[in-house]
């Protein structure tokens, strides 16, 4: 089935270049299903290239999908044109009223700083508190993942003497995990932070499951089955090119930056990057839609009283 976004959307063109199938409004009106809507809070400062990266992977799954784009209220972008923001995104309060099936929360370049010096980070708290009674599953990534692990549960961020930077083959910890269905035991997912998260805060909160992990890059993937939330600290949605646009502009900073390793073929910044792990991001993705369906319910005014109506039943 394909995703529902504006005709005129910048993403549009490259997925129907690519293939993905993309319907109008008049066609999702037509069709006698009742799509899953889904809101992308992009705090990306290339929002046209995350958009295009993560509606890509949605369209590809089996179900029409509604997307909505959100930034916050307290922030305004700096990187992305004005006319494209005021045609394509809507601020969260004007949405806060409204109930979504999913919500993706992306990563944002302000990872080495304390969570509360964001100037957007109290909005930030509001939306997380709001998507537990709002949204029935969260997939939160890179930054976003850690902002949502320490909002919920006050796990915190460590710096790294450098940057982890490259593509890292990392472990699958529970095959039958449903986010996890289909996925070999090992799997290379590109990563790009300057922070990370430790094991041993994790193990023993009630809910949290770490699914993924890479001896070298430590934490991938965490499953809150409590709260019904993903944090996700690298990236398998970004494109073949995007580890070696960060490495072009990280070069021209005092600070510098060393090779992304296992990305260049030979380690080789003059040869081509290689994609060693789009067919795991779609199934990613793919598996979190498929649960979010099986969770959610029809009727919408429900979302975030499921838990509720199951323990009435009981």
């Amino acid at each position: 089935m394909p995703i529902k976004i504006p005709d005129d959307l910048p993403a549009r063109r490259t997925l129907e270049n690519e293939g993905v199938e993309v319907i109008g409004e008049d066609d999702a009106i037509r069709q006698d299903i009742r799509p899953l809507r889904l809101a992308v809070l992009n705090l990306m400062p290339h929002k046209i290239r995350t958009e295009t990266q993560l509606t890509r992977l949605i369209g590809a799954t089996p179900l029409q999908v509604e997307l909505t784009l959100l930034t916050t209220s307290s922030y305004t972008p700096t990187n992305t044109p004005q006319s494209h923001m005021l045609a394509f995104y809507k601020e969260w309060a004007d949405v806060s009223r409204e109930k979504f099936d999913g919500l993706i929360i992306t990563g944002a370049p302000v990872e080495e700083m304390p969570f509360e010096d964001v100037d957007y980070w109290p909005e930030l708290k509001d939306i997380l508190d709001w998507s537990r009674e709002s949204v029935t599953s969260a997939f939160n990534i890179c930054w976003g993942g850690q902002a949502a692990l320490y909002h919920y549960h006050g796990v915190p961020k460590y710096g790294l003497d450098r940057k982890m930077f490259g593509v890292f083959p990392h472990r699958v910890l529970n095959p039958s995990s449903v986010l996890m269905r289909g996925f070999n035991d090992q799997f290379m997912v590109p990563v790009s932070r300057y922070t990370e998260n430790h094991r041993e805060d994790v193990e023993g909160i009630q809910g949290l499951e770490i699914l993924a992990e890479s001896e070298e890059s430590g934490i991938c993937l965490i499953h809150d089955k409590g709260l019904n939330q993903v944090y996700m600290f690298n990236h398998l949605e970004y494109d073949a090119a995007t580890l070696n646009d960060e490495y072009q502009r990280d070069m021209q900073t005092p600070r510098g930056i060393h090779v992304p390793k296992n990305y260049y073929v030979d380690d080789d910044p003059t040869k081509p990057p290689i994609n060693s792990w789009r067919s795991h991001g779609h199934l990613l993705f793919g598996n979190w839609i498929n649960a979010l369906y099986q969770r959610t319910p029809f009727d919408m005014k429900l979302i975030g009283r499921q838990d509720e109506k199951r323990e009435a039943a009981e």
